[in-house]
Protein backbone atom coordinates (compact mmCIF):
# COMPACT_ATOMS: atom_id res chain seq x y z
CA UNK A 1 0.00 0.00 0.00
CA UNK A 2 1.03 3.39 -0.90
CA UNK A 3 0.45 6.33 0.96
CA UNK A 4 -0.84 9.74 -0.64
CA UNK A 5 -1.52 13.22 0.25
CA UNK A 6 -4.69 14.41 1.46
CA UNK A 7 -4.74 16.78 -1.71
CA UNK A 8 -4.69 13.55 -3.84
CA UNK A 9 -7.86 12.52 -1.87
CA UNK A 10 -9.68 14.77 -1.72
CA UNK A 11 -9.04 14.94 -5.77
CA UNK A 12 -10.37 11.64 -5.92
CA UNK A 13 -13.55 12.34 -3.76
CA UNK A 14 -14.17 15.54 -5.61
CA UNK A 15 -14.56 12.99 -8.88
CA UNK A 16 -17.47 11.88 -7.16
CA UNK A 17 -19.06 14.93 -8.75
CA UNK A 18 -19.33 16.58 -4.96
CA UNK A 19 -22.10 14.01 -4.07
CA UNK A 20 -20.54 12.90 -0.89
CA UNK A 21 -20.01 16.53 0.13
CA UNK A 22 -23.70 17.07 0.63
CA UNK A 23 -25.09 13.53 1.28
CA UNK A 24 -22.22 11.38 2.58
CA UNK A 25 -22.49 10.15 6.41
CA UNK A 26 -19.21 8.94 5.67
CA UNK A 27 -17.39 12.20 4.95
CA UNK A 28 -16.04 12.51 8.35
CA UNK A 29 -14.73 9.61 8.70
CA UNK A 30 -13.25 10.54 5.04
CA UNK A 31 -12.12 13.82 6.19
CA UNK A 32 -10.23 12.34 9.84
CA UNK A 33 -8.32 9.82 7.51
CA UNK A 34 -6.95 12.83 5.44
CA UNK A 35 -6.35 15.34 8.50
CA UNK A 36 -4.77 11.98 10.11
CA UNK A 37 -2.37 11.64 7.41
CA UNK A 38 -2.39 8.22 7.49
CA UNK A 39 -4.20 7.33 4.10
CA UNK A 40 -3.67 4.32 2.09
CA UNK A 41 -4.20 4.23 -1.56
CA UNK A 42 -6.11 1.19 -0.96
CA UNK A 43 -8.21 2.89 1.80
CA UNK A 44 -8.74 6.54 -0.16
CA UNK A 45 -10.36 4.04 -3.02
CA UNK A 46 -12.61 2.22 -0.21
CA UNK A 47 -13.77 5.56 1.12
CA UNK A 48 -14.70 6.94 -2.54
CA UNK A 49 -16.60 3.74 -2.80
CA UNK A 50 -18.39 3.70 0.49
CA UNK A 51 -19.54 7.51 -0.10
CA UNK A 52 -20.90 7.29 -3.62
CA UNK A 53 -22.63 3.98 -3.34
CA UNK A 54 -26.61 3.06 -2.82
CA UNK A 55 -27.02 2.86 0.94
CA UNK A 56 -29.54 -1.23 1.93
CA UNK A 57 -30.80 -0.97 5.23
CA UNK A 58 -29.89 -4.49 6.40
CA UNK A 59 -31.42 -4.25 9.68
CA UNK A 60 -35.18 -5.48 10.58
CA UNK A 61 -37.38 -2.69 12.97
CA UNK A 62 -37.37 -3.69 16.65
CA UNK A 63 -41.05 -3.34 17.61
CA UNK A 64 -44.34 -6.41 18.29
CA UNK A 65 -43.12 -8.60 15.74
CA UNK A 66 -39.83 -8.86 16.09
CA UNK A 67 -38.48 -12.76 16.30
CA UNK A 68 -36.37 -14.14 18.97
CA UNK A 69 -35.11 -17.04 20.18
CA UNK A 70 -38.01 -19.10 21.84
CA UNK A 71 -37.17 -18.68 25.06
CA UNK A 72 -36.36 -15.20 25.47
CA UNK A 73 -38.32 -12.44 25.85
CA UNK A 74 -39.79 -10.22 22.97
CA UNK A 75 -38.87 -6.36 22.72
CA UNK A 76 -41.22 -3.95 25.00
CA UNK A 77 -41.61 -0.30 24.96
CA UNK A 78 -42.59 1.92 27.38
CA UNK A 79 -44.01 5.02 27.04
CA UNK A 80 -42.79 7.45 29.69
CA UNK A 81 -44.09 10.71 27.88
CA UNK A 82 -45.67 11.43 24.78
CA UNK A 83 -48.28 15.00 23.91
CA UNK A 84 -47.96 18.40 24.53
CA UNK A 85 -46.27 19.63 27.64
CA UNK A 86 -47.51 22.32 30.04
CA UNK A 87 -45.40 24.83 28.03
CA UNK A 88 -46.91 24.37 24.88
CA UNK A 89 -44.50 22.39 22.86
CA UNK A 90 -45.00 18.33 21.52
CA UNK A 91 -43.00 15.96 23.48
CA UNK A 92 -42.07 12.29 23.42
CA UNK A 93 -39.65 9.87 25.81
CA UNK A 94 -39.64 6.32 25.64
CA UNK A 95 -38.17 3.26 27.46
CA UNK A 96 -37.11 -0.39 25.71
CA UNK A 97 -36.63 -3.74 26.83
CA UNK A 98 -34.75 -6.09 24.66
CA UNK A 99 -32.05 -9.27 25.17
CA UNK A 100 -28.79 -8.90 23.37
CA UNK A 101 -29.44 -11.95 21.03
CA UNK A 102 -32.94 -10.67 19.04
CA UNK A 103 -33.82 -8.89 15.62
CA UNK A 104 -31.20 -7.90 13.72
CA UNK A 105 -28.15 -8.42 15.92
CA UNK A 106 -24.11 -9.27 16.98
CA UNK A 107 -23.12 -12.41 18.20
CA UNK A 108 -19.56 -10.79 19.78
CA UNK A 109 -16.89 -14.18 20.22
CA UNK A 110 -17.56 -14.29 23.94
CA UNK A 111 -20.85 -15.53 23.41
CA UNK A 112 -19.81 -19.11 22.60
CA UNK A 113 -15.91 -18.78 23.95
CA UNK A 114 -14.40 -17.62 27.18
CA UNK A 115 -12.07 -15.18 27.12
CA UNK A 116 -12.58 -13.59 23.52
CA UNK A 117 -13.64 -10.14 22.70
CA UNK A 118 -16.92 -8.83 24.34
CA UNK A 119 -19.34 -6.60 22.40
CA UNK A 120 -17.33 -4.15 23.29
CA UNK A 121 -13.89 -4.59 22.17
CA UNK A 122 -14.66 -6.23 18.88
CA UNK A 123 -12.51 -4.07 16.22
CA UNK A 124 -14.40 -1.57 14.17
CA UNK A 125 -12.23 -3.19 11.46
CA UNK A 126 -14.07 -6.28 11.79
CA UNK A 127 -17.49 -4.61 11.83
CA UNK A 128 -16.90 -2.31 8.24
CA UNK A 129 -15.43 -3.57 5.38
CA UNK A 130 -16.06 -5.29 1.89
CA UNK A 131 -19.05 -7.96 1.58
CA UNK A 132 -19.47 -10.73 -0.46
CA UNK A 133 -22.41 -13.05 -0.80
CA UNK A 134 -22.92 -16.82 -0.54
CA UNK A 135 -26.32 -17.67 -2.31
CA UNK A 136 -27.39 -21.13 -1.03
CA UNK A 137 -30.99 -20.56 -1.14
CA UNK A 138 -31.29 -23.40 -3.58
CA UNK A 139 -30.31 -26.03 -1.14
CA UNK A 140 -31.67 -23.83 1.74
CA UNK A 141 -34.94 -23.94 0.06
CA UNK A 142 -35.10 -27.65 -0.10
CA UNK A 143 -34.02 -28.53 2.66
CA UNK A 144 -35.57 -26.44 5.65
CA UNK A 145 -32.18 -28.52 7.70
CA UNK A 146 -29.60 -27.52 4.95
CA UNK A 147 -25.73 -27.07 6.10
CA UNK A 148 -23.60 -24.26 4.28
CA UNK A 149 -20.81 -26.74 3.21
CA UNK A 150 -17.16 -25.96 2.03
CA UNK A 151 -18.17 -27.09 -1.52
CA UNK A 152 -20.57 -23.72 -0.98
CA UNK A 153 -17.79 -21.64 -0.42
CA UNK A 154 -15.34 -22.96 -2.87
CA UNK A 155 -18.07 -23.12 -5.60
CA UNK A 156 -18.37 -18.90 -5.20
CA UNK A 157 -15.13 -19.03 -5.27
CA UNK A 158 -14.53 -20.52 -8.54
CA UNK A 159 -16.77 -18.02 -10.03
CA UNK A 160 -15.96 -15.41 -8.34
CA UNK A 161 -11.95 -15.53 -6.93
CA UNK A 162 -10.97 -16.57 -3.64
CA UNK A 163 -12.50 -14.83 -0.48
CA UNK A 164 -10.50 -11.44 0.02
CA UNK A 165 -8.71 -11.01 2.95
CA UNK A 166 -10.33 -9.51 5.94
CA UNK A 167 -14.03 -9.76 4.01
CA UNK A 168 -17.24 -9.62 5.50
CA UNK A 169 -19.13 -13.14 4.24
CA UNK A 170 -22.44 -13.48 4.36
CA UNK A 171 -24.74 -16.47 3.52
CA UNK A 172 -27.74 -15.66 1.58
CA UNK A 173 -30.40 -18.68 2.56
CA UNK A 174 -32.85 -16.72 1.36
CA UNK A 175 -35.31 -16.66 4.46
CA UNK A 176 -35.55 -13.61 5.16
CA UNK A 177 -38.69 -13.82 2.88
CA UNK A 178 -40.36 -15.12 5.81
CA UNK A 179 -39.83 -12.35 7.96
CA UNK A 180 -41.52 -12.06 10.96
CA UNK A 181 -43.72 -14.78 10.17
CA UNK A 182 -42.59 -16.79 13.13
CA UNK A 183 -43.77 -20.38 11.68
CA UNK A 184 -42.16 -19.92 8.53
CA UNK A 185 -38.92 -17.94 9.64
CA UNK A 186 -38.32 -20.49 12.41
CA UNK A 187 -40.02 -23.65 11.70
CA UNK A 188 -42.12 -23.34 14.63
CA UNK A 189 -44.52 -20.44 16.36
CA UNK A 190 -44.56 -21.52 19.81
CA UNK A 191 -42.09 -20.47 22.80
CA UNK A 192 -40.03 -21.68 25.44
CA UNK A 193 -37.63 -24.85 25.77
CA UNK A 194 -39.97 -27.13 24.55
CA UNK A 195 -39.71 -24.68 21.11
CA UNK A 196 -36.18 -25.05 20.54
CA UNK A 197 -35.97 -28.56 19.31
CA UNK A 198 -39.21 -27.57 17.06
CA UNK A 199 -36.48 -25.06 15.22
CA UNK A 200 -35.72 -25.57 11.71
CA UNK A 201 -33.59 -23.27 9.28
CA UNK A 202 -30.54 -23.45 7.64
CA UNK A 203 -26.87 -22.90 9.02
CA UNK A 204 -23.29 -22.95 8.93
CA UNK A 205 -21.88 -26.38 9.10
CA UNK A 206 -19.13 -26.91 11.23
CA UNK A 207 -16.54 -27.97 8.07
CA UNK A 208 -17.09 -25.00 6.41
CA UNK A 209 -16.78 -22.73 9.66
CA UNK A 210 -13.08 -24.58 10.38
CA UNK A 211 -12.48 -23.89 6.81
CA UNK A 212 -13.12 -20.19 6.60
CA UNK A 213 -10.98 -20.32 10.09
CA UNK A 214 -7.97 -22.28 8.78
CA UNK A 215 -8.28 -21.80 5.18
CA UNK A 216 -8.97 -18.10 4.63
CA UNK A 217 -8.79 -14.77 7.01
CA UNK A 218 -11.93 -12.77 7.20
CA UNK A 219 -13.26 -10.51 9.48
CA UNK A 220 -17.18 -11.60 10.00
CA UNK A 221 -19.63 -13.88 9.11
CA UNK A 222 -23.53 -13.12 8.72
CA UNK A 223 -26.95 -14.73 7.57
CA UNK A 224 -30.30 -14.13 7.10
CA UNK A 225 -31.56 -16.74 9.81
CA UNK A 226 -31.94 -16.52 13.17
CA UNK A 227 -28.55 -18.76 13.76
CA UNK A 228 -25.41 -19.38 12.05
CA UNK A 229 -25.90 -22.78 12.89
CA UNK A 230 -28.73 -24.71 11.93
CA UNK A 231 -32.14 -24.82 13.60
CA UNK A 232 -31.33 -28.26 15.00
CA UNK A 233 -28.07 -27.76 16.10
CA UNK A 234 -27.79 -28.82 19.74
CA UNK A 235 -23.70 -27.96 19.84
CA UNK A 236 -23.62 -25.01 18.05
CA UNK A 237 -20.59 -26.05 16.53
CA UNK A 238 -20.49 -22.85 14.04
CA UNK A 239 -20.67 -20.70 16.73
CA UNK A 240 -17.75 -22.40 18.89
CA UNK A 241 -15.40 -22.62 15.48
CA UNK A 242 -15.90 -18.94 14.60
CA UNK A 243 -16.47 -17.21 17.78
CA UNK A 244 -13.41 -19.08 19.50
CA UNK A 245 -11.46 -17.40 16.63
CA UNK A 246 -12.54 -13.95 17.74
CA UNK A 247 -15.10 -13.74 14.59
CA UNK A 248 -18.06 -12.03 15.22
CA UNK A 249 -21.44 -13.16 13.71
CA UNK A 250 -24.18 -10.95 11.99
CA UNK A 251 -27.73 -12.85 12.23
CA UNK A 252 -31.23 -12.07 11.34
CA UNK A 253 -29.67 -10.25 8.16
CA UNK A 254 -32.39 -8.17 6.40
CA UNK A 255 -32.41 -7.26 2.52
CA UNK A 256 -29.64 -9.49 1.74
CA UNK A 257 -31.04 -10.08 -1.72
CA UNK A 258 -30.37 -6.35 -2.72
CA UNK A 259 -26.53 -6.95 -2.49
CA UNK A 260 -24.48 -8.58 -5.08
CA UNK A 261 -22.03 -11.53 -4.60
CA UNK A 262 -19.20 -9.38 -4.21
CA UNK A 263 -18.55 -5.37 -4.69
CA UNK A 264 -20.32 -4.15 -2.11
CA UNK A 265 -19.17 -3.36 1.60
CA UNK A 266 -21.21 -3.06 5.13
CA UNK A 267 -21.02 -1.04 7.59
CA UNK A 268 -22.42 -3.13 10.99
CA UNK A 269 -22.17 -1.42 14.04
CA UNK A 270 -23.97 -2.79 17.01
CA UNK A 271 -25.00 -0.93 20.55
CA UNK A 272 -21.91 -0.70 22.35
CA UNK A 273 -22.46 -2.97 25.45
CA UNK A 274 -19.92 -3.27 27.86
CA UNK A 275 -19.00 -6.84 28.54
CA UNK A 276 -22.09 -7.82 26.64
CA UNK A 277 -22.16 -11.12 24.44
CA UNK A 278 -24.23 -9.35 21.46
CA UNK A 279 -26.43 -6.46 21.05
CA UNK A 280 -28.62 -4.99 18.65
CA UNK A 281 -27.15 -3.94 15.30
CA UNK A 282 -27.76 -1.24 12.65
CA UNK A 283 -26.47 -2.61 9.74
CA UNK A 284 -26.14 -0.91 6.22
CA UNK A 285 -25.22 -2.61 3.05
CA UNK A 286 -23.20 -0.22 0.45
CA UNK A 287 -23.65 -0.94 -3.36
CA UNK A 288 -21.73 0.84 -5.64
CA UNK A 289 -23.72 2.74 -8.46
Amino acid sequence: RTAVSGSEVFAAIKGCGGRILMRSPLLAWSLAALLAGAVTTTLADEIVSLASGRLIDMSYPYNADTIYWPTEKGFEKTTGFEGMTDKGYYYSAYSVKTAEHGGTHLDAPIHFAEGRHTTDEVPLSQLIGAAVVIDVSAGAEANRNYLISVQDITTWESNHGRLPVASIVLFRTGYGKYWPDRKQYLGTERFGPEAVVKLRFPGISKEAAQFLVDQRSISAVGIDTPSIDFGQSTHFEAHQVLLGANIPAFENIANLDQLPATGASVIALPMKIEGGSGAPLRMVGIVPE
